[in-house]
């Protein structure tokens, strides 16, 4: 599906990775401890919870990014994210280190993607649950991943 992906949707899909901690910080910079932690739709999320997310998930899927391109078709290891965001650190209001991970590691992934080649876009790894994914697979699927949770937080701040 990747393989058809032009050189400007790349650039725009990397654009959105860039920008994300910036975005995300705009959205909750301001919100207090209770708006940060309480569950305001059941079953979603709390906006704490979705902010720690973005960091575990996106520093596995750098992780996964980098095994592809150092190894040949690795497999990839999924985790059980509805389980990490149980975990106490998954639940503080305090957002500082998520963000600082945000943006630190968005920081690097950009840099790596604005220097691989294009044989590099096409290197794929195993996962388990899913089969095949390449780094651009990776690229799209974590721009749009970090969209849909700033979404969510959008949503879920609503109903407060």
């Amino acid at each position: 599906m990747n393989d058809q992906m032009t050189e400007t949707q790349r650039q725009a899909l990397i654009s959105a990775i860039r920008m994300l901690p910036d975005q995300l910080e705009a959205l909750v910079r301001d919100l207090s401890s209770e708006q940060l932690t309480t569950a305001y739709i059941p079953g979603e999320w709390t906006v704490a919870q979705n902010v720690h997310h973005l960091a575990d998930s996106h520093m596995n899927a750098y992780i996964r990014t980098k095994l592809i391109l150092s190894e040949e078709h690795p497999t990839l290891k999924p985790y059980d994210q509805d389980r990490w965001a149980e975990y106490p650190d998954a639940s503080v209001a305090d957002l500082a280190t998520s963000l600082g991970i945000l943006r630190g590691l968005h920081q690097r992934w950009t840099q790596l993607f604005a220097q691989l080649t294009a044989a590099d876009w096409q290197r794929t790894g195993l996962h388990p649950e899913i089969g095949a994914v390449s780094v651009a697979d990776i690229l799209q699927s974590y721009a749009n991943h970090g969209q849909a949770h700033l979404d969510q937080i959008t949503k879920t701040l609503s109903v407060q």
